[in-house]
């Protein structure tokens, strides 16, 4: 019995289904976490969502910022952009199936007894655990509410960079799900920087694994989100799993008893 957490799929169903015979994957045994982002930009986004469907409780899920991009355009409140590669799932005849079981997928998932928390793009160094699942709760409420719609909309921008007790309303949950969807580059005070995607810091910021962490002690974390990276980071309870499929590279698993990672490479397109 293991459990496996696999980085970015958007939508490269071939390499899953290849990475979970490289691992031996059992559904009857095993569990496998994904760390968001399992759409856009890849070739087959509707066979992922089924393939990940179909491992039922087997699979744990948390939203990256390209699964709420979908949400969006599926809900009209945002247009598709020229790379997005969501045409087929937004013809799919189960989209409203996929549409309410991805805004029931949470923002942070934390497991006590294997002792790790899985989020798309990373925690900020201002809040603790506790601190970081209630505001993951916040934004999750809102999202299996009926103001979801409104949230999507408005939940585009860089604005607030910085997180305050005293945000209320959208300003909120955008700088929430920013926190946990798109975190790259940060300040130690928890301010943004989300222009810079690449290696290159920019100046005043640090990834947000380099800075400082002492309300982070104790808990070991799962990210994706960060291709530029290549799978390294260096912070020791920091795990960065996000090693570029769609970009080329490969697509990554790292079974979370024993710390092994298996990859394998992204299909010529």
């Amino acid at each position: 019995m293991s459990t496996y957490a696999v980085g970015d799929l958007q939508g490269c169903r071939a390499e899953l289904e290849t990475l979970l015979d490289r691992i031996n994957f059992d559904p009857a045994a095993d569990t496998v976490w994904f760390l968001g982002d399992l759409v856009n930009r890849g070739p087959d986004n509707l066979g992922t969502v089924r393939l990940v469907r179909s491992l039922g409780d087997r699979a744990r899920c948390v939203l990256g910022n390209h699964d709420l991009h979908f949400l969006a355009v599926a809900a009209g409140q945002h247009p598709a952009v020229r790379k997005d590669t969501l045409h087929d799932l937004l013809a799919a005849p189960e989209l409203m199936e996929i549409v309410e079981w991805l805004r029931h997928l949470p923002l942070l998932h934390h497991d006590a007894e294997l002792d790790f928390t899985m989020v798309h793009a990373g925690l900020p160094p201002i809040w603790d655990l506790p601190t970081s699942l209630e505001r993951a709760r916040e934004v999750e409420a809102i999202l299996t509410s009926d103001a979801y719609p409104t949230f999507l909309s408005a939940m585009y921008g860089n604005q607030p960079a910085t997180w305050s007790d005293h945000l209320s309303g959208m300003a909120r949950a955008r700088v929430i799900t920013n926190y946990f969807t798109r975190l790259r580059y940060c300040k130690e005070d928890g301010e943004l920087e989300l222009t810079f995607k690449g290696a290159d810091c920019p100046d005043g910021y640090a990834p947000w694994f380099s800075h400082p962490r002492p309300l982070h002690d104790g808990v070991r974390i799962l990210f994706g989100h960060w291709a530029a990276i290549e799978g390294v980071c260096d912070a020791s309870d920091c795990h960065a799993l996000d090693t570029g499929c769609i970009w080329g590279r490969e697509l990554t698993a790292m079974r979370l008893e024993d710390g092994l990672r298996v990859s394998v490479p992204a299909f010529p397109v």
